[in-house]
């Protein structure tokens, strides 16, 4: 698919651009012997000491080592790795205890609650060692000159194998292959490390690399092993002097099926040597793991790949890889149907019974993590989608809630149980829980009419507070200035991000990271927080136009993609699945006795099935959450992509989000390969048989932002930004990023005023290969098609006439195809238009005078403002305030600070033109949403209590003039 840089770069930017380029279009690096003659001009010999050599190391048990995942014990990462069980002398001393607050979907309880006494993590303690070496180099040369097969003898003087190795060097795009042929000697488990590749001390080394959170200069304390399971690329490597140094396992030795697991995991990776050095190493079978056991005569045959790549840093070198040997490549297209049908079932989903929504209590059903706890995580998220889709419930029973919940609470998750750890949640009502940049974008959504939003972020921008999981929330900084920035337009904010954010650039993104430690970062569990703040980064490019933070935010999406999947290679076939007419079951609900959901046994296509594209959950809870669905870098790498000509975050973007499902497919893939998650109707069903994946209800309207933000974004980016909507910033926490859209026009392709519009079921028919965006001004209602697939489209697509208020017969259609204006049409009576979108393409029509029935919306733009902020009051230490986006969409919000242990029940009675209305809350948390009449310019309340003694309480009235 085609990538559509807008604008031409200056000259810095050109030279990261153009290295980028000529990294991709380095010969390939292929292993030779060492030849007689000079070295090839292109790939200058290493000197002796940088050759790999023919050397292994050789580690043994007679006995079961008991492999087994434990906590790694890095301070502020939880992180698991193998470890096995050793005795006494031999054992790590690492004593790793259960926090409590770890638990719920992902915590695997046989890891945390696993001793850690008598075990190594170290593998080097894990058995007997050995080494052997062939006493001469593979190759110091890499280069196209020499091709052809080398065979290594090694004196036959191990006491446990025999070893014979094959170097192969090939004509073509290809790593040379190293093919290890191992004899068992003796009964038992057996592991040999590949341990030739050069070493270097730390101070040597520029950079690493080894799965999953060992990037930048954060190297491993110890020698840890990382299981080929949790390896984005199934290798690991080390940068000396602008040369990157690295092995890899070949594509062969990773199979597509099964889908990879601890269990089935054949080799590891490790960085950090038994000499403290740091050299890249591949360890296969794993100590313990599948096909380590054997009996004396077997033989093992292993293929690993040897890298070494000159002037390529880690991001490059894993591209190369990527493309060169694992094939990664754009393939995916919309085979389940457009992404606009798929947000309609989404939303749909999330609005029926099944989506576990807790209305008295205001969140979304989290039990699957917390029992009878829910969770939050924007308002913004279901507010967007009902300006954008005119779903007025979308905004009473979902944003509206969700806000109120926000401004109260403490934390975004919320029990009532008091006793409750699991996640740190809170009871209180010491709100709001809820980032700056919620507030800061609500006054901009609401146009200023409120003045509570714009006092919140004011009030919350000084404040340090923790409002997710422990993580502290810093306050006052660039990122929040950005936001405060963008809700008002003052220069002052601006300024404070950039210098904030040119103070970052020198402490974080000028020198790579050595620790884990970063006091602006987003913590180390989720990949965010591993990586250089390059969607904040991103956004104040956008807002300076200063190429130094598109750069830094450009090399902060580089490095996010290291924990992206780029294996198993994905072969060019159908693979059966369902076996038995039943879809897999997820360990951790097997075992609460969910059981499996029936679906048809079937055959569907390697890519659809893959994982690519994807990301593991996080650090803590990679080992069993594989690839997660919330795939909210797609977008932002999406827009990166046009911005700075990068083909590999275009593709990522790409695998991402495009045919993947067509309703809420649950949280991740896991366990084994299945199309159940693909069915439109996967998720319409009791929370109890729901036994594939896990389902996090708060997830249901982030993910339905982060597929409108797509949507947007590729015609944006296709268009070489013709067609472009203003956005506001929906941060959530974690990783649930996205842009927000609808609350002001844009434009497309020159006509102004275009408000997004994307009603139900606005366009059938057609090809299934076309997403679209609409949207209308007073002149019209505009269409953009953008073609998924890889072949020309030609379709005939049906509008509902019952969205439009008129849909005049002969009105002129103006039509641009490939960002070029063609010939125009006229609208007949038929109800449908022809379409012709090139391959990887993009076309758009304008019906002028087309008017639309844009369903809900939240009143006049240009209502006066709601005066007044948040209202301190007793009894309860109450508060109140009123909430407007709209002269429609008024309406006041109180509630008791104080729980159930100081107060029985509460009530509150308002009393304006409309007459007198009473609300009584019989349970915690008190607390009451009152709408107020469009027009009404005046009206008064009061709250009244009863103590937990049975004590009466009777609040003061107050006078609420709301212009």
């Amino acid at each position: 698919m085609p990538v559509f840089p807008l604008q031409i770069r200056s000259r810095p930017v050109c030279r990261l651009i153009g290295l980028l380029a000529a990294i991709l279009m380095l010969p390939a690096a292929v292993a030779a012997l060492r030849a007689a003659g000079p070295s090839p001009s292109s790939a200058p010999a290493a000197p002796a000491d940088r050759a790999f050599l023919p050397a292994f190391t050789v580690l043994f048990r007679a006995d079961d080592p008991q492999i087994a995942f434990r906590s790694a014990g890095i301070p502020k990462v939880p992180y698991n790795v193998p470890t096995w069980a050793v005795d006494e002398s031999r054992a790590s001393k690492i004593n790793v205890k259960r926090d409590v607050t770890q638990g719920g979907d992902g915590f695997d309880d046989r890891i945390l609650d696993g001793r850690t006494a008598n075990r190594a993590f170290n593998l080097f303690a894990a058995a007997e060692r050995s080494e052997l070496a062939a006493g001469t180099t593979l190759s110091a040369t890499f280069g196209a000159s020499a091709i052809g097969t080398r065979t290594y003898a090694f004196p036959d003087t191990n006491p446990h194998v025999r070893i014979d190795a094959r170097l192969t060097q090939f004509d073509g795009n290809h790593f040379p292959l190293l093919t290890v042929t191992v004899t068992r000697k003796h009964d038992g488990w057996l592991s040999i490390g590949y341990t030739g590749a050069p070493a270097f001390a730390d101070a040597e080394a520029e950079e690493a690399w080894q799965p999953l959170i060992w990037t930048e200069r954060r190297f491993p304390a110890q020698p840890y092993l990382t299981s080929a399971h949790m390896c984005p690329l199934p290798g690991a490597f080390v940068r000396h002097e602008g040369t990157l140094y690295g092995v890899v396992a070949d594509p062969a030795e990773l199979p597509f099926q099964p889908l990879p697991t601890f269990d089935n995991s054949r080799f590891g990776v490790a960085v950090r040597t038994a000499e403290k050095t740091l050299r890249p190493m591949l360890f296969f079978p794993m100590l313990g793991g599948a096909g380590s056991h054997g009996k004396a005569g077997e033989t093992l045959v292993f293929k690993l790949r040897l890298v070494r790549l000159p002037d390529t840093d880690v991001t490059a070198g894993f591209e190369k890889i990527a493309r060169e040997l694992f094939a990664f490549a754009d393939r995916r297209h919309n085979a389940l149907g457009t992404l606009n049908s798929a947000l309609t079932n989404i939303i749909d989903y999330g609005m029926s019974d099944y989506a576990y929504w807790n209305a008295p209590l205001r969140g979304c059903g989290y039990s699957t993590d917390v029992p009878d706890a829910v969770k939050n995580v924007s308002s913004l998220n279901p507010l967007e989608l009902a300006l954008v889709t005119g779903r007025g419930e979308l905004f009473s029973e979902r944003a509206r809630p969700i806000l109120e919940y926000l401004l109260s609470r403490e934390k975004f998750l919320f029990s009532l149980d008091p006793k409750q750890k699991i996640q740190s949640p809170s009871r209180a009502l010491h709100g709001p829980c809820a980032p700056v940049s919620e507030f800061a974008a609500l006054h901009d959504i609401s146009h200023g009419n409120t003045g509570v939003f714009l006092e919140t972020a004011r009030e919350l921008f000084p404040k340090n507070r923790v409002i997710n999981l422990d993580e502290p929330s810093p306050g006052p900084t660039w990122w929040n200035a950005l936001a405060l920035y963008r809700a008002t337009g003052e220069k002052s904010w601006l300024a404070r991000a950039r210098a904030g954010a040119d103070d970052y650039l020198a402490r974080r993104v000028a020198a790579p990271a050595t620790a884990f430690d970063d006091p602006d970062g987003q913590g180390f569990f989720f990949w965010l927080g591993f990586v250089p703040r390059w969607i904040d980064l991103l956004m104040l490019y956008e807002a300076t136009g200063e190429l130094r933070y598109l750069d830094a935010a450009h090399r902060g999406a580089r490095l996010n993609a290291l924990f992206i999947w780029m294996c198993p290679a994905v072969p060019n076939e159908n693979i059966r699945v369902n076996e038995g007419g039943l879809a897999p079951v997820y360990w951790y609900l097997g075992k609460r006795g969910f059981p499996a959901i029936p679906v048809p046994e079937e055959e569907a296509p390697a890519w659809r099935l893959s994982e690519l594209g994807l990301t593991p959950e996080s650090s803590g809870t990679a080992t069993g959450h594989r690839a997660i669905f919330m795939a909210h870098h797609a977008p932002w790498m999406l827009r990166l992509s046009a911005l700075t000509g990068d083909a590999f975050l275009h593709d990522i973007a790409r695998w991402a989000v495009i045919g993947r499902y067509r309703s809420f497919p649950g949280y991740h893939i896991n366990t084994a390969r299945t199309t159940v998650y693909e069915k439109a109707g996967y998720a319409l069903r009791p929370h109890e048989a729901m036994s594939y994946n896990s389902i996090h209800y708060n997830h249901v309207w982030p993910m339905a932002s982060m597929l409108l933000d797509y949507l947007v974004t590729d015609a944006w980016a296709r268009s070489a930004g013709a067609v472009s909507f203003p956005d506001q910033y929906i941060e959530g926490y974690a990783y649930l990023q996205s842009r927000f859209y609808g609350h002001r026009p844009g434009k497309i392709y020159g006509l102004d005023g275009m408000r997004l519009w994307l009603p139900d079921g606005l366009v059938t028919g057609g090809s299934e290969e076309l997403n679209y965006l609409a949207a209308h001004n007073a002149d019209g209602v505009a269409l953009v098609f953008t073609n998924q697939s890889f072949a020309p489209v030609r379709a005939r697509v049906t509008l509902d006439p019952a969205r439009f208020a008129a849909l005049p017969e002969g009105a002129r259609i103006r039509r641009w195809v490939a960002n070029k204006p063609v010939a125009g049409a006229v609208w007949n009576s038929s109800g449908e238009v022809g379409i012709d979108v090139p391959a990887g393409g993009i076309a758009a029509i304008f019906i002028e005078g087309a008017i639309p029935r844009p369903g809900w919306t939240p009143g006049n733009d240009l209502a006066k403002p709601v005066s007044g902020g948040v209202m301190k009051l007793a009894p309860g230490d109450a508060r109140a305030m009123v909430l407007s986006l709209g002269d429609r969409s008024t309406w006041l919000y109180a509630y008791l600070r104080e729980d159930d242990a100081a107060w029985k029940n509460a009530g509150f009675t308002i009393t304006g033109a409309q007459g007198e209305t009473t609300l009584k809350d019989e349970a915690f948390p008190f607390e009451f949403s009152k709408d107020i009449a469009p027009g009404e310019s005046s009206f008064a309340f009061e709250i009244d209590a009863t103590r937990a003694d049975g004590t009466p309480v009777k609040g003061a009235p107050v006078s609420i003039s709301l212009h």
